[in-house]
């Protein structure tokens, strides 16, 4: 048998792009190098999806993800000779997905793993015991989460501050996941007493008559409820007044996007799908997600009536449900949740940036040590011996 190839790729999430992952992709690179010395018999390569347009529902962004990916593994495949990919690929992939990046990442998993994958607002249509098909194509090793709200955002990321996160809305908006919506997530009755996040956001928009602000958004939040007053306060965070005058489209289309965390019982069910094929099929799944250390000491913060734990996070987290491996990221030098969301992968704002890099090196090397690495025959030169090459960065 050649030798094989392991194939990390990389997916941003809502309004990410090409930096997400450091500056010349440097975190990607980073981890491709810790990864390539543990496992010297494969060759690890690293892509990244391109900058893509986070509108639209989810089903519609999974199908070209995939697409996209089918496309670069057969390229991949026939490099390589392989008599046969779908039966015994040598190409095995690792999907690391920030953020919404996760949750695309998961859907395009259980969309490859369905014989015949129905695709709607909130990904494939899940069944409550689905079956799953024993081959795949490409072949998916595992799913590397970095801070997905795979059961929501944390109703805190909005109580520790909301006016603090609507002046840095123009930064934030980058790769904040969709945090008025989102936070509907967390909380099943929000979806039982308040409007559908596209009705508050139009509410908001007509009631403030073009000029934006706080207060307009507090009117809407009269309405929906205490709930939806915590959701309201987390769109004023991150929709600038610029693209609020722009229209209701603009809003209405990123927020069909990211809307598949206003919906608590489809976020369960996705996880729970997520964790039973990585049982069926030995397949990894972890999310390695932010939490705040000692440069914001822990509130107790009393927010429509509920009292905030002392762990600041941007995700909720899972409590009695299996949810795959969960690991904080401790960041002692962010000063919220959202600055922690999106500084992952600097290492200047990151204090932890090297034990993160070698969690994230733990887990995959894990996942990967099995019969199909033991087979590659051909020992492939460390990256320090290596002749340089152009790491494959696709762009387009």
């Amino acid at each position: 048998m050649a030798k094989k190839t392991l194939v990390l790729c990389f997916i941003h999430g809502f309004r990410g792009g090409n930096l997400t992952f450091g500056d010349n992709y440097r975190f990607a690179e980073h981890l491709r190098d810790i990864i390539a010395k543990e496992l010297p018999k494969i060759d690890v390569k690293v892509l990244v999806y391109p900058k893509y347009e986070t509108r639209g529902d989810l089903g519609e962004c999974v199908m070209r993800f995939r697409t996209w990916l089918e496309e670069k593994v057969i390229d991949l495949e026939v490099a390589a000779g392989t008599p046969s990919p779908t039966i015994d690929p040598s190409v095995r992939t690792v999907l690391i997905g920030h953020s919404m990046g996760g949750i695309l990442a998961v859907e395009s998993v259980l969309g490859i793993a369905s014989e015949q994958p129905i695709y709607s607002e909130d990904g494939i249509q899940k069944s409550e015991i689905p079956n799953f098909s024993s081959l795949l194509f490409p072949y998916i090793q595992g799913v590397l989460a970095f801070d997905t709200p795979f059961l929501g955002i944390s109703p805190g990321v909005v109580a520790h501050g909301a006016e603090g996160h609507y002046q840095a809305a123009s930064t934030t908006i980058t790769q904040l996941s969709g945090l008025g919506a989102s936070l509907w997530g967390a909380n099943q009755a929000a979806t039982k007493s308040a409007p559908s996040g596209s009705r508050a956001v139009g509410a908001a928009q007509k009631s403030q008559g073009g000029g934006g602000g706080w207060p307009a958004w507090g009117k809407a939040a009269m309405l929906v409820g205490a709930a939806g007053a915590v959701a309201a306060g987390g769109a004023a965070a991150w929709l600038n007044r610029e693209q609020i005058g722009q229209g209701f489209s603009w809003v209405s289309s990123h927020l069909e996007f990211v809307g598949c965390l206003a919906r608590a019982e489809e976020l369960k069910k996705r996880v729970k799908c997520m964790v039973q094929l990585s049982q069926e099929m030995k397949l990894g799944y972890a999310n390695l997600y932010t939490r705040l250390g000692k440069a914001a000491a822990p509130k107790q913060i009393s927010v429509v009536g509920t009292i905030m734990g002392k762990d600041r996070t941007f995700c909720n987290l899972p409590k009695e449900l299996k949810a795959g491996e969960w690991k904080a990221a401790v960041n002692d030098k962010a000063t919220d949740e959202i600055g922690a969301h999106m500084a992952m992968f600097e290492e200047d704002e990151n204090p932890a940036y090297d034990t993160l890099l070698i969690d994230a090196a733990a887990y995959i090397t894990t996942w990967v040590h099995n019969d199909w690495y033991e087979s590659s025959t051909e020992d492939i030169p460390q990256p320090e011996e290596a002749t340089p090459t152009e790491p494959q960065h696709t762009t387009s």
